[in-house]
């Protein structure tokens, strides 16, 4: 049985990246949301008057909820590839990238909790 597997190479896997990005976006709300905060974090990242460390541990963490939710993307739609059927299975699958996302946002708000916090008090 043949897989279904385009040949790669690094232009073309570019290529795809950006296309599931593109798809994504297009797509997903809550990844729009994700790119907003990402936005505006990092605007509020680089304004704030501490030093680069600081600023660039908060701009990293920014990533952190938009590939949760890209994965959480791929679950939901792996899912709905194998069934449209309630199924206890797929529940839990799809719950599961929830949770993903939600840990995400919550890493996200403990790292820039503590960052602000060492930045400005010690």
């Amino acid at each position: 049985m043949a897989l279904n597997k385009p040949e790669y190479t690094l232009f073309k896997n570019t290529r795809y990246a950006l296309s599931g990005l593109l798809e994504v976006t297009k797509n997903e709300k809550s990844f729009r949301l994700q790119i907003v905060l990402f936005v505006f974090g990092m605007i509020a990242a680089w304004s704030l008057p501490i030093g680069f460390v600081y600023k660039a541990i908060l701009s990293v963490s920014l990533f952190i909820p938009p590939i949760a939710e890209i994965i959480n993307s791929a679950v939901e739609r792996t899912v709905d590839l194998v069934t449209f059927d309630h199924h206890e299975l797929a529940k839990r699958a799809k719950d599961a990238g929830a949770a993903l996302v939600f840990l995400s946002l919550t890493m996200l708000a403990f790292i820039w909790g503590l960052t602000l916090y060492a930045a400005f008090y010690l």
